[in-house]
């Protein structure tokens, strides 16, 4: 393409873009006109944060014009350190690049090129016509002239790798000094901060007051308060009773706000929740009603199956907080719901499923691999439900069906990195995890919270991606949970990030992820230090080699479990129908790793076929009490559609085969097929086997006498 034609293509390309910007602009809906009343509230509300404004700048330290400029000479060196060691590292690690390049040309160029000669020479002595051997002395001649371009392009790739690696020496120094040259930069910045002496007045609660209702008068705006308090009364007071209560704006801004800075509505919604609910004032249930008040403020739309009606346009925030609130109070949750501050539940509740689909989450786990919920790996807690039983690959997406949810439908179907990461999410906010997207370069992966702090799951470590947050980068993401690990050192941070919030800075909220101003840079530099001091743990990712895979290479232990002897105990019935506890078997005794046996949430054992790993077949003795047919029936757990289970009676050659019905991971019996017993000692053996087979958990066997 010449210039001219790449001048238009890039014009063509711009002017759709500024359609597409203006479309959007008119679609985004116009903010209601304010009414006489309107723009009175406006007025008062403008008023009021001049005011405040005035007297916390009135308030604010006198800071030494030296120790600030000494400040701001730290960042930029800082900034140039980090800047000089990137480069360092990009030019050493161009010798990996040299040295994949001999690699690529030694072990797959002249390989290629050695095999597409042997063929052409081959097919030349086979020929048998003119045209034959002709055919044959062209590919000929094109494979040895690619293997003599390949033997020039390995002698240029090892002449450039062999002066590159000369070159190693004085690449890794150049590393070596710009490390050391960034931790010149970091120890300048911290005797900076420490000469600023900030501490001492950000360290005190005397100015909070007029600090987050300034700094929610700002989030919030002046117009944006009246176009709500317009609305009625009711919500005019709510309004007011928001601005007359600064414990309750102090904890909305430690939790990160309202979504979208609608304040208003995020008081409306907390309040309609406790008038749901007498709970929600209290402990954990008034955080959550807290924090879903500032996730939904702004409407959450619901994602469901493409037929799927019965649940409205948006997330409910009040149904939602009921949900959550039954689902605790019932045990349902992590252990560790309780615990969790305003901050952490956001990562819970700001979902897109509908309520009805988190309970099924939460059944269909505790149904089909309740080991997940009970392993000890917190870091694969509920989301190994992803390397088990969620396999990678977006061929069988068409297959998704519409009067199912879109997470049901990926349990049935799999899919690539995106759909996999949104199981996983969905997963843990069912129990009550926290959890966010972190998405990388070409890849869909997440994090969550573990006891232990924040860990990533299904991509690479920290530092490779970026989240959907006001933080962006996954590292300053990292960095703030860190932070809060010390709750009121950290209220130190927010009151330098409110104070900024005032003063018109424009809020950064991590230091990968812009260039802050003077009280957000110190915020986040005192926030550094906080986490030097904690000594906080930076967790390594886990599922990195399933990121883009079915089964994982980790060596994954299988929990033993005793099984007591009523599971093992076949029964007949007083009616002579014959029931056999699925772990009653009498091949294996334990479990495999293809198959598991694993106390059940219904009571006693069940039996869980694995989707990973080589077939296997497992057996039950049966002593039926009369020969004859029997009706064959089984309580079953079925993750996904075309499943089936075989059977083999007594050695027969041909096994019965049972269809499996879809249960997306709940309990169902499966229709009966016939089988003929002896009286007597019975041997079943039962056996999988084909393309599509996937997971199946299966709690009981029953045996009914056809008449």
């Amino acid at each position: 393409m010449n210039m001219k034609n790449i001048s238009l293509a890039f014009a063509l390309m711009l002017a759709g873009a500024l359609v597409s910007s203006a479309r959007a602009q008119q679609n985004k809906p116009l903010p209601p006109p304010l009414t006489e009343a309107g723009q009175r509230l406006e007025t008062r509300y403008a008023a009021q944060l001049q005011a405040l404004k005035a007297e916390i700048e009135a308030a604010l330290p006198r800071l030494d014009p030296a120790k600030k400029a000494a400040f701001t000479a730290a960042h930029k060196a800082i900034k140039e350190a980090k800047a000089g060691l990137k480069k360092a590292e990009e030019e050493l690690g161009k010798i990996g690049g040299a040295e994949a390049l001999v690699g690529h040309a030694k072990n797959k160029w002249l390989p290629e090129a050695e095999r597409g000669i042997a063929a052409a020479e081959a097919a030349l002595k086979k020929a048998n016509t003119e045209a034959e051997r002709e055919a044959a002395r062209k590919e000929l001649a094109k494979w040895q002239a690619n293997k003599a371009e390949g033997l020039k392009a390995l002698q240029e790739r090892q002449t450039a790798l062999e002066k590159i690696k000369a070159e190693e020496p004085k690449l890794r120094r150049n590393v070596e000094a710009a490390k050391q040259a960034l931790a010149t930069a970091q120890e300048r910045m911290s005797q900076a901060v420490r000469e600023l002496a900030l501490d001492s007045f950000l360290g005190r609660d005397a100015l909070d007051a007029r600090l987050v209702k300034c700094a929610v008068l700002t989030e919030a705006t002046p117009r944006g308060l009246a176009e709500f308090a317009q609305q009625g009364a009711a919500q005019e007071a709510l309004i007011e009773k928001l601005l007359n209560d600064p414990s309750l704006m102090k904890e909305m801004l430690v939790a990160d706000g309202a979504s979208g800075g609608r304040y208003g509505r995020a008081m409306e919604i907390y309040t309609a929740i406790q008038n749901a609910s007498s709970r929600a004032r209290e402990g954990v249930l008034r955080r959550l009603a807290l924090a879903i008040s500032l996730v939904h403020a702004e409407p959450v739309a619901v994602r469901e199956g493409e037929k799927q009606t019965a649940s409205p346009k948006y997330v409910d925030p009040v149904r939602r907080y009921l949900h959550f609130e039954k689902a605790f109070l019932a045990g349902e949750l992590d252990p560790a719901f309780k615990s969790l501050t305003a901050w952490e539940l956001r990562w819970v509740v700001d979902g897109d499923e509908p309520d009805e689909i988190l309970a099924w989450g939460r059944e269909m786990l505790r149904t089909y691999r309740p080991d997940h919920i009970r392993t000890s790996d917190e870091k694969w807690r509920y989301v190994s439900l992803v390397r088990t039983d969620v396999p990678y690959g977006s061929q069988d997406v068409k297959y998704d069906r519409p009067e199912l949810g879109f997470y049901q439908n990926i349990l049935l179907n799999g899919g690539i990195c995106g759909r996999r990461a949104f199981i996983g999410r969905f997963i843990l906010r069912a129990f009550g995890v926290p959890t966010t997207a972190r998405p990388q370069p070409g890849h869909g992966a997440l994090v969550r919270w573990t006891s232990e702090g924040w860990a990533p799951c299904l991509g690479a470590g920290w530092g490779s991606g970026w989240t959907k947050t006001r933080y962006d980068r996954d590292v300053d993401f990292l960095a703030t949970t860190q932070a809060r690990q010390n709750p009121e050192a950290h209220l130190m941070v927010q009151r330098a990030q409110w104070i900024g919030t005032v003063l018109g800075e424009k809020p950064v909220y991590g230091l990968e992820s812009g260039d802050p101003d003077f009280w957000h840079g110190a915020a986040l530099y005192i926030q550094q230090g906080i986490i030097a001091n904690l000594n906080a743990k930076t967790l390594d990712a886990v599922g990195k080699d399933i990121a883009e895979a079915s089964d994982s290479k980790e060596k994954i232990d299988v929990q033993a479990v005793e099984i007591a002897e009523a599971d093992r105990k076949v029964m007949v019935r007083p009616d002579g129908v014959i029931v056999i506890p699925a772990a009653a078997t009498s091949r294996p005794t334990k479990s495999t790793g293809k198959i598991l046996f694993m106390p059940s949430y219904s009571g006693g054992m069940q039996l869980h076929y694995n989707r990973q790993g080589k077939p296997e077949t497992f057996e039950y003795v049966v002593e039926a009490p009369a020969a004859g047919r029997y009706a064959l029936r089984a309580k079953v757990a079925v993750p996904s559609w075309g499943q089936q289970l075989f059977v083999s009676v007594n050695g027969a050659p041909e096994p019965v085969k049972m269809d499996l019905p879809l249960t997306v991971g709940l309990w169902q019996t499966t229709p009966p097929v016939e089988i003929t017993l002896a009286a007597g000692r019975n041997v079943l053996l039962f056996s999988r086997g084909h393309e599509r087979e996937r997971g199946l958990t299966i709690k009981e066997f029953t045996l009914t006498p056809i008449q």
